[in-house]
This record gives structure tokens, sequence and C-alpha cells, in this order.
């Protein structure tokens, strides 16, 4: 059985012309620790950085978005500090200042997080990012914002406080030091991260804060249903008993010593790796309870051939090989959508993947390249409205195009289990929240022989 464990500190080496994918010469035996979560390791620093007194998160995620975020924090006056390990991060909150710059990337939890808390600092905060994150949704937090009396302005241009706010980065926030609060209202279609945004800053707003969504839709409620409950482990009252209306009360938010869960979404491509290349793959660290959207992962991989069980903190999951279609709703987890994909396009039946127009506006648009690349390994993939309609093809070697997300890349990885030639462009972009990928792939396959990939 081979133990694979992450690389701390680790980046994925400049893959040239392409990362091979390996060939999976049988069945597996592995297995994988992977690290903290990238969605509670931000929310979590958030509120470390917001806290009445010095906090310390062990088990931290440390890519490329948590160390974004912890850069956007540092450059608002909070102090964070490594502790005797990388992934033990030490913050002591100070006061929010300005002028500052924050540096988005690509991480739509610093683009929509930060914000909020920059209205609480005295001065301005100006916000970019990749280019790439220039075309992601911000209207509907920079609009709440600016509902609240925070002054929003677009690029280099000074911030205003009235006329229709910035949609998208650049942007610039003008803090007074404090927000007056009260009620808003967000249409969160596009993404739950607006509502967690403002939420989490929401107990430091003078009054507290009243939401309500208004749009007809509201992907990855698991999301937010996470955020309500950090808010809630240090103290913050938060009602969220009527449907789309979240109240958080004016109040402290008590520092804390805490441990992150590991990324249950970035488990999805090893536990995966089961179902394609066969065997058994084991993640430890499993929580018991959690509100990660990974946690549906062992329902949907029995859904599609294989077996989890989870016991003793560990999920384990076994394959044959063969994989089945699924006709799934991923409004709830859309993230998991690229690993879904990939095993839909080497099942023996048809998939429809559903409930996932809001995928359009991540990273890249995920529905049209995940189209585009299956399309180009020689399989049908056919956008609908909200989702995805994937026929299995014989597929064949080539270049994936990543687009500079990382799950992308990783489901280039679980096609490659297969298919030899696939060659993943960019593979250095799964540094934004699973660095050391490529060494923890092999590793997973070390127990078995690994072929077509050349080095």
């Amino acid at each position: 059985m081979t133990d694979v464990r992450p690389d701390s500190p680790a980046t994925p080496a400049a893959d040239g012309d392409g990362w091979p994918a390996p060939v999976a010469g049988g069945p597996l035996d592995a297995t994988v620790e992977v690290p903290g979560s990238k969605s509670l390791t931000n929310r979590l620093l958030v509120l470390a950085a917001l806290a009445d007194g010095p906090g310390v998160l062990r088990g931290a995620l440390r890519s490329r978005d948590a160390d974004l975020m912890v850069a956007g924090l540092r450059s608002l006056g909070v102090e964070v500090a490594e502790g005797d390990a990388a992934s033990e991060l030490r913050v002591t909150p100070g006061p929010l200042r300005g002028p500052a710059e924050v540096d988005c990337g690509l991480a739509g939890t610093v683009m929509r997080f930060l914000p909020p808390v920059a209205a609480l600092a005295d001065g301005t905060v100006r916000f970019d990012g990749d280019e790439g994150a220039r075309v992601r949704p911000m209207g509907p937090v920079l609009a709440g914002l600016q509902a609240l009396d925070v002054g929003v302005g677009a690029g280099e241009g000074g911030p205003v406080t009235s006329g229709r706010a910035p949609t998208t980065l650049p942007f610039t926030i003008r803090g007074r030091g404090h927000v007056r609060g009260g009620s808003v209202d967000v249409d969160a279609s596009a993404s739950s991260q607006f509502v967690s945004g403002l939420l989490l800053a929401a107990a430091r707003f003078d009054q507290g804060l009243t939401l309500r969504h208004t749009g007809r839709t509201l992907p990855s409620m698991p999301h937010i249903d996470m955020t309500v409950q950090v808010l809630r482990d240090v103290g913050v009252v938060v009602d969220d008993s009527r449907a789309s209306i979240w109240r958080v009360e004016p109040g402290t938010i008590a520092a804390r010593d805490v441990r992150v869960e590991p990324d249950l979404s970035n488990a999805g491509p090893f536990l995966a790796a089961a179902l394609v290349a066969g065997g058994t793959v084991r993640v430890a660290g499993w929580p018991t309870t959690t509100t990660q959207p990974g946690a549906m992962l062992g329902d949907l991989l029995t859904a599609m051939g294989g077996h989890a069980t989870l016991a003793d903190g560990v999920m384990t999951v076994t394959g044959t090989g063969e994989v089945r279609g699924v006709d799934v709703d991923l409004h709830a987890a859309g993230e998991l959508a690229p690993t879904i994909a990939a095993l839909a396009a080497l099942a023996g039946s048809p998939s429809r993947l559903r409930g996932i127009a809001h995928l359009r506006g991540h990273e890249t648009d995920r529905l049209a390249a995940l189209a585009s690349e299956i399309t180009r390994l020689g399989g049908q993939a056919e956008e609908t409205r909200d989702g995805l309609v994937i026929t299995p093809r014989p597929l064949h070697g080539a270049t994936f195009r990543t687009y500079h997300d990382h799950r992308m890349a990783t489901s280039a990885a679980l096609l490659g289990l297969r298919v030899p030639g696939v060659v993943v462009q960019d593979v250095a972009t799964t540094a934004k929240t699973l660095p050391g990928f490529t060494g923890m792939w092999d590793r997973m396959l070390a127990g078995a022989s690994v072929g077509a990939a050349t080095r």
C-alpha cells in the first residue's frame, strides 16, 4: 500500500510543454492525505483577523489562494505568522488600515470576502487580480456594500458613494473605520460567495446585517451553511430560520485555536481514480460531520459504480475499473463537477450533470471548458442551459487545456489514468488549492506500474 502525503511547502514544477498524465498500469492501493480545506482556511482567516484577540489555525491550507488571503490581510494591518509548521498560522488582529493593495489572483474567496473587511478599514483599499479574475462577477458584493454607505469605485478612479457599483475587478473600497450595517438585498445567483463575504464581516458592522437573497436560484448552499457554522463557532449570533434570509447580530468575534478539516473536494480526483483504475484509495482525516460539499463524494462515486465506506475517519473507495453514467443535480456541489465530468467521459453509459450554470463564472467558464476539452480527446460533451450532457466515446491522447483552472487540471489527470497520451497544459495551476499535486498523483500510482508517461 502506498502512503501519499502533500508536499509542504511545495510548488509544482513548471511543466514546459505540458505534464504527461501517467496511465495506471493496474489496480490501485493507496492512502492519500490531502491538505486543509481552502474554503474553511480562508473563512477562518477572515474571522481570525476580525476577532477579539490572537488566534491559531492548525492544518491550514498553504496554497496560492490561501497565501493570497494571508497577503491581503497583512496589507490591511493584520499580523499573520507561521508557527512550528507552514500549516500553522498565528493571526493577531490589528487596526485595519489603508491605503493598501490587495492582489486577488484568481481567488474568488479573496475578491469576495475581503471587500467587506476593507470597508472596516480606515483608508482606501484597491483590489485587482489576474487577467482571468477581471471577468469574474463582483457586482452583488460591491452593490451591497454601496447600499450600506461604503464608498466603492472602479479601477484607478476615486471611490464614489452613489451611482452604479463596479461589477468586476479592479475596484477600490474607501473604508471609514466602521460600516453602518442594516439591511441589504443581494442577488447571489452567480455565486454563494456573495452571501458569505458579507456575512463573515457582518458582526463587526454597527447594526449587524440582515441579508436577503433576491435571485431565482442559489448555488452551493453548503458553502453558505459552512459560513453560518464557522460564525456560530466563534460566538456570532446568526438567524437563518427563514429561507434565503440571514440575520447576523452585531457583536464580538471570539479568537480560537482551531484545526482545519482536510479539503474533501480536493480528495475527489484521488478517490475517483479507484473507479477508473480499479483497486482501493483511502483518504485519511475524513470528518464524521461537515458542511463541505465534498461530503457528497461517497454517494456520487457509489452511484457511478464504486463502493464507498467511512470508518474511523477514513473514506475508502473501491472500484473495478468500470464506471456507470449518472443523471445528477450538482447544484449544491458544483466544485465536484470537473471530477464527475471526467468520470462520465469514461463511463459505459451517458451522463447528465444538472444545476451547475453558475460554473460559467468560476476561474474559467467551466462548462464550456469541460465540453471543449472532453471533445478534444474524442469524447462527446454538450452544454445545456444548466449543465452538461456527456456521451461516452473512444478517447485518444491530446493536450488538455486547463485555462488556469486547478480543477480542470485534476480532471485531466483522472482521464489520463486510462487514456495514453493526455498532456496536461499548465498543471502548475493546481498550486491554487493543492500544492504538490503531481508528486501526490505519482505516489498514489506507485503501487501499480505507471505506463505511458515519460519523464
